[in-house]
């Protein structure tokens, strides 16, 4: 396959997955914006949105404090922001035209739908005027083409690419989306497995669509160690980092298989999951999980990279 061809493919599946990780950051933010604060206490919901997002810089110089409209407004309709919802489904769009004769054509018609929809002045007042339901409508969106490419599409080698980059991305942003709870919106000792601590790790759970699993798995109340335990250690969560990783490592052993060479992204996410199959909570909680996380965003980032060195235009 052309490396031109993968790219756009892997980009493809990648752009798709982050305007679902963008609605369900949003979603998360709004939902815990609902919540009940003491006296005294600061509102930090959609300032975390933006800061998941990596858009502290471009944002507050564009509109200088962070609340609902202006977060909403930036991250999910602003086509000036190239990883806002709105931009991510046209540029998934723009791949999927460029790489017609690749893709079936049902991932054409649910992607072409979709961008119809979302650029109608019309549709779009009506789906973001319910918040809830125009995140609602973008997962689902994301849930439909990543159906029609898993049943329709002949799992050769652009069926990998595209795969790779679905799960790239998910596992980024899992990792950013545990990491602001725990991290960046850790409240005070006092509040500390109060009502509000647990309204925002169901909030978490509810964005991943994991708060159903969590019940299921621990039939127990909700805290910190077990949530963070679902969603990096579980390789039967679907949105976990082990199961992204794992996933991610079965792709390029397919592709090394394919193509009948071993290469160095094989390596390191190996590395990455293999550190997740054989880690333990506690263990992560005292050498520092806000510690783990990051360096776990920063060797995602490098294992794309060398993705991109290894197989796509990239140099």
């Amino acid at each position: 396959m052309l490396s031109r061809t993968a790219d756009k493919l892997y980009w493809l599946s990648r752009y798709m997955e982050r305007a679902e990780s963008t609605a369900r950051i949003l979603d998360i933010a709004y939902r815990m914006s609902r919540a009940p604060v003491t006296d005294g206490m600061t509102r930090t919901e959609w300032s975390s949105a933006v800061t998941i997002a990596g858009h502290d810089q471009a944002f507050y110089d564009a509109f200088g404090e962070a609340n609902e409209d202006s977060v909403i407004g930036y991250m999910a309709l602003d086509p000036g922001n190239p990883s806002s919802i709105y931009s991510c489904i046209r540029t998934a769009r723009e791949n999927a035209r460029e790489v017609r004769q690749s893709i079936t054509t049902e991932m054409w018609e649910s992607l072409n739908s979709t961008w119809l929809e979302i650029r109608d002045p019309e549709r779009l007042d009506a789906l973001t005027g319910d918040r809830r339901g125009f995140f609602d409508w973008v997962k689902e969106r994301s849930h439909l083409f990543r159906g029609v490419t898993v049943g329709t599409m002949l799992q050769d080698d652009a069926f990998q690419f595209s795969r790779l980059g679905t799960f790239i991305e998910r596992a980024d942003n899992t990792a950013r989306i545990l990491d602001v709870k725990y991290h960046v919106l850790l409240p005070g000792e006092e509040q500390v497995g109060g009502a509000l601590d647990y309204s925002q790790w169901a909030a978490l759970l509810r964005s991943v669509s994991a708060y159903q699993v969590y019940r299921v798995v621990y039939r127990d109340t909700i805290s910190p160690h077990r949530v963070a335990e679902l969603l990096v250690l579980r390789r039967d969560m679907p949105r976990s980092l082990h199961n992204c990783m794992a996933s991610i490592v079965e792709h390029l052993d397919e592709l090394s298989r394919e193509y009948g060479c071993e290469y160095e992204c094989q390596r390191l996410a190996g590395e990455l999951n293999a550190r997740l199959r054989f880690a333990r909570i506690d263990e992560l909680f005292r050498s520092g999980l806000h510690e783990f996380l990051t360096l776990f965003i920063n060797r995602v980032a490098g294992l794309s990279d060398q993705i991109g060195r290894d197989f796509l235009m990239t140099v």
